[in-house]
């Protein structure tokens, strides 16, 4: 756990799964001193076989809202690696950033489809790490994105992200 600061910030970091969010976390974290909750992860614990149903997605949500709540509480500097496709939960980590004074940045994170469903495929083979949306689940969110109304960074994989990493670290800095 990073030390606790006086001004925390959450990083909300959305996108469809396979678009690389974990990896684009990951890179960000090795940058600045924040706790990473990853849905993911959470959703396994929660749900030991996931079916990726909106009543599972609701309950996920409500726990992850909880403990970043509690982190920002604390002063704890975090990055929420999570879908976060509905603007209704993302209304949530606005809500709870403005209440808790926490600086909010929000990302989002794409990828070509093409490139997609080739991590997808790769993921289903080698069966690593905590998400198990396969191109199904991929297919069956993607009508469900909803634009972001708030001012955010993009960020594409298949590309070099350090510019917007660059980006975000000013504005943390700032």
């Amino acid at each position: 756990m990073p030390e606790p600061v006086a001004e925390p910030f959450l990083i909300a970091v959305s996108g469809l799964p396979g678009t690389g969010k974990s990896y684009f976390c990951r890179q960000l974290a090795q940058k600045l001193p924040a706790v990473i909750l990853e849905s993911d992860h959470l959703r396994r614990v929660l749900f030991p076989t996931p079916g990726y149903r909106a009543t599972e997605s609701a309950r996920l949500f409500r726990a992850c809202h909880l403990l970043i709540e509690r982190l920002l509480k604390r002063g704890i500097p975090l990055i929420f690696d999570a879908t976060n496709l509905s603007e209704y939960y993302r209304e949530h980590l606005y809500r709870i950033a403005e209440r808790l004074d926490a600086r909010l940045v929000l990302v989002r994170v794409e990828a070509p489809p093409q490139l997609v469903y080739q991590r997808l495929k790769g993921r289903e083979a080698s069966s690593g790490g905590n998400s198990d949306a396969d191109w199904a689940v991929y297919q069956r969110m993607k009508p469900r994105v909803q634009k972001i109304h708030r001012r955010h960074y993009a960020v594409d994989t298949s590309r070099d992200i350090t510019p917007v990493i660059a980006k975000i670290l000013r504005e943390i800095n700032r």
